[in-house]
């Protein structure tokens, strides 16, 4: 860990991820505060952010593709001059004076949207191609703490700047965090690695990654169902403010509380994963972790508000755990030059199951069976968890010598 800190490419992606995590992170907490303040704007939050999901959904593919195509630096600083010089434009609106509509809170929120179906798979490969194996559980443990951070302090400078500051000032504030990451990717030094070219069309390429994992179909169940915590998460997002408001009759310091809990055993799972997959090994560590968030999901309905909160606490250690563990295993066994198509390919299939699982959510959710949700979530849990433990006992028993060939693809 002391080299990997002591690399000053870590420093420099470390700098230029808080400046970026910072900035949009306020933007993405504003714009969906605005919107749902305005009229109708709860609706149309709700269709927006469909929408960004299915947009997300088609173009992940494409973006694992780009990745492994093209200088994932370039791709970097491409994604941020991009917002930096939109939200520049939207930041000079309220500067001229002129008022925001709806319409422009759309804009700018599928401008956030967009970045981050960019920014993290490009920035999953670049970390694997720029360091070394036994760097990565270190790596993405302090990934996972520098992310968690920087939503914490994204989350209380927005609490604070929604009250004192209007929206051109905060965009302003994004456009110089865009600014500050651009600088420091461009200090990086970085040589792209040399890939063959396979002269075959995009269509075919942006495949790759399905024909790949279905080669090795023990590892590809593994990996798509440990990635069934981070779906919950994306789910109880909508599901958590419904549940306190409606069944637990909580108010918004609550949650406001809950986020903060969340974020302190991400922090903690950040902290001490690393060590705790040195000794299990990636797998036990996968394992773990999804068993940890099966079972505090399910426990959600059956406890009063204090208990519910402490919840929190091992449904963040849980996914996180799952989370760092994950990428350290994908990042060992997949070639970096189709890592890119590898992890889109992940990325859309947990898009798809998070949009039809919405779809039924948002419908039962109207019919005030929340209660219900939460148990539909439990055992879709409980059977990813299971799949887990067959693939892995299934599949891993021939780990060694399949890395070789993985190695050698």
């Amino acid at each position: 860990m002391k080299n990997l800190y002591k690399d000053s490419r870590f420093r420099l992606i470390i700098f230029a991820n808080i400046a970026s995590s910072i900035g949009s992170g306020i933007t993405m907490i504003a714009i969906p505060w605005m919107l749902v303040s305005s009229d109708n704007g709860n609706k149309v939050f709700g269709y927006i952010t469909i929408g960004m999901t299915i947009l997300s959904f088609i173009l992940t593919p494409f973006v694992g593709n780009l990745v492994d195509r093209v200088s994932r630096k370039k791709l970097l600083i491409t994604s941020e001059i991009i917002c930096f010089t939109l939200l520049f434009m939207f930041s000079l609106i309220g500067f001229l004076g002129l008022s925001y509509e709806i319409w422009h809170y759309m804009i700018i929120y599928m401008i956030g949207s967009l970045y981050y179906t960019i920014f993290y798979p490009t920035m999953f490969a670049l970390n694997q191609e720029l360091f070394t194996k036994d760097q990565y559980k270190s790596l993405n443990g302090t990934m996972e703490v520098q992310g968690q951070l920087s939503s914490m302090i994204a989350g209380a400078l927005a609490s604070i700047l929604l009250l004192k500051w209007d929206l051109h000032y905060i965009l302003l504030l994004d456009t110089l965090s865009y600014g500050a990451a651009i600088y420091f990717y461009m200090k990086l030094p970085y040589v792209r690695l040399t890939i063959q070219k396979t002269g075959k069309v995009v269509k075919s390429q942006a495949s790759e990654g399905l024909r790949y994992m279905l080669a090795r179909p023990s590892v590809f169940l593994f990996l798509l169902f440990s990635f069934m915590p981070f779906i919950g998460v994306m789910l109880t997002n909508y599901l958590f403010p419904v549940y306190l408001v409606d069944v637990l009759e909580a108010d918004a310091s609550v949650y406001g509380l809950e986020g903060m809990i969340y974020a302190i055993g991400a922090i903690i799972a950040g902290i001490f994963v690393p060590t705790l997959s040195s000794k299990l090994g990636n797998e036990k560590t996968i394992i773990l972790g999804v068993f940890v968030y099966t079972i505090a999901i399910s426990l959600i309905v059956f406890v009063d508000l204090p208990v519910y909160l402490s919840l929190m606490l091992f449904l963040a250690i849980g996914n996180s755990s799952t989370r760092v563990a994950r990428n350290s295993f994908l990042m060992d066994s997949i070639p970096n030059n189709i890592i890119g198509r590898v992890d889109s390919l992940f990325r859309t299939l947990g898009l798809l199951i998070r949009i039809l699982l919405l779809a039924l959510f948002t419908e039962m959710v109207s019919s005030e069976l929340i209660i219900y949700c939460f148990i539909v979530l439990s055992a879709i849990l409980l059977l990813s968890l299971f799949f887990v433990v067959v693939s892995w006992k299934k599949g891993f028993k021939v780990k060694e010598k399949d890395c070789k060939v993985i190695a050698n693809a």
